[in-house]
């Protein structure tokens, strides 16, 4: 497979292992019935800055040299991203700016102040930040760091395989939600170099699929984003990302939800689970909940891919 491969994961696994956390595979009875099959939760809600974007963000700055780290950094983010190259540039010494849309999620952006980032506001979705992050980055000298378009970042989330491969057995089939798509490149790459019959499905909310209907179309659209729950994986899809023929080679099947489905699939996951679970998070339980017939008796994995919800939102949610 082509930019990332399963030797450059399996280095990023051991590079990024001393600053965050193998996080818990746990079995699900309720949802296993649910499909009357075998169902486990990879919970990177419990990873460090609450979400697995930790793992990208650490990759990606460990592999700096002497001199960039001490020009520091720049990147964009509506809150995971920025709060985990934040959290890895103090535990570094780097200085960092990210760049967010104005509408960016309260809880996300007090989780990314937490860790002494500098944040400017641009915009109103993430690719008007990346844009600007970019070209600072191209003025200053700082790196810039993408959220999902870079090989050290998808290498770094693909770590997550190399856990869950190590956690269980094997499994038929795994699903991931989907933004920029770096999430399911990096996992959907590695798990399927290990177990080449595992099926790989991406999802979606309705409301913003930049991703899967480019997949459909062939090539990267410039499509407008309504909002949705799932925040995580909202908004554009920069046209040269890596992620996009890593995504259309690894992803068998996608899957679209409605808010309507991602609402009662995060009830039904806190009720039965006792763990919380933020929009993208949700999207993927709502996914399976949606295939339930065509995961009849099969071993699925769903990757909870973060935690970072807040109460305003969970209060209407509930």
């Amino acid at each position: 497979m082509n930019v990332v491969i399963h030797q450059d994961i399996v280095k990023s696994a051991g590079r990024i292992r001393p600053y965050i956390r193998k996080t818990p595979l746990i079995s699900s009875t309720a949802f296993s019935k649910l499909i009357d099959g075998k169902v486990w939760f990879k919970l990177e809600s419990l990873q460090v800055t609450g979400s697995f974007k930790a793992r990208g963000a650490m990759n990606k700055l460990l592999a700096l040299s002497a001199d960039e780290r001490e020009r520091g950094v720049v990147s964009a983010s509506t809150g995971n991203h920025g709060a985990a190259v934040a959290c890895g540039a103090q535990k570094l010494g780097i200085q960092c700016t990210i760049y967010v849309p104005k509408d960016a999620s309260p809880v996300k952006l007090e989780n990314m102040s937490l860790y002494e980032a500098d944040i400017e506001y641009v915009g109103n979705d993430c690719i008007e930040c990346e844009t600007k992050a970019r070209d600072v980055s191209g003025k200053t000298g700082k790196t810039y760091v993408s959220p999902y378009n870079d090989p050290f970042v998808v290498a770094g989330q693909g770590t997550i395989g190399v856990e869950i491969e190590s956690q269980c057995d094997g499994l038929d089939a795994i699903i991931i939600s989907v933004g920029g798509g770096g999430l399911i490149a990096g996992i959907g790459n590695y798990l399927k170099s290990v177990w080449p019959d595992i099926q790989v499905f991406g999802c979606s909310p309705e409301n913003s699929a930049v991703m899967i209907h480019s997949m459909a179309a062939g090539k990267v659209l410039d499509l407008e984003s309504k909002p949705t729950l799932s925040d995580g994986t909202a908004g554009g899809v920069e046209k040269d990302s890596i992620t996009f023929p890593i995504c259309c080679e690894v992803i068998d099947e996608t899957i679209l939800v409605t808010e309507k489905e991602i609402r009662e699939a995060i009830i039904l996951y806190m009720q039965h689970e006792h763990q919380l679970l933020e929009g993208a998070a949700g999207t993927a339980v709502a996914a399976m909940i949606q295939m339930k017939q065509e995961l009849q008796g099969k071993r699925v994995g769903v990757v909870i891919c973060g935690g970072n919800i807040s109460l305003h939102t969970l209060r209407e949610i509930l």
